[in-house]
């Protein structure tokens, strides 16, 4: 699914991009779901995709988003999913998908600035935790 984002936010940092996700987690969700947000060169969101978790394949819908990015000329994207077990730590699963989906965007020059894990009112960044 592919929105527009209506109102411009600036992604820059964790907490703004932190603030950004949360009301798309705010409802108690039974299913994960990942979103990935499109900005441009000054991080402003220029588009919004989400996507439903699939509880047999972890990987992130990769040809999608860089297809997105590509079509909106982003310069790059911010993700965030949430985990409905309520452990908000990146799984190893978690990792290895965002590595591959960040060595797809590099190639095309676009940077992931961010990936955030929602639990609960938890939420890990794996930028702050080393993990891009």
């Amino acid at each position: 699914m592919l929105q527009r984002a209506e109102s411009p936010s600036t992604l820059a940092g964790v907490e703004a991009s932190r603030s950004f996700f949360a009301p798309c987690f705010a409802a108690a969700p039974r299913q994960e779901r990942l979103w990935v947000a499109h900005v441009d060169g000054e991080a402003q969101c220029i588009h919004l995709a989400s996507y439903d978790g699939n509880p047999e394949a972890n990987d992130p819908p990769v040809r999608a988003i860089i297809g997105d990015a590509i079509r909106l000329d982003s310069a790059g994207i911010v993700l965030a999913h949430n985990h409905v077990d309520g452990v908000s730590r990146p799984s190893p699963s978690d990792q290895a998908a965002t590595r591959a989906l960040a060595l797809a965007a590099d190639a095309i020059d676009l940077t992931l600035l961010d990936h955030l894990v929602f639990a609960g009112s938890e939420c890990a960044s794996f930028r702050r935790l080393g993990l891009l």
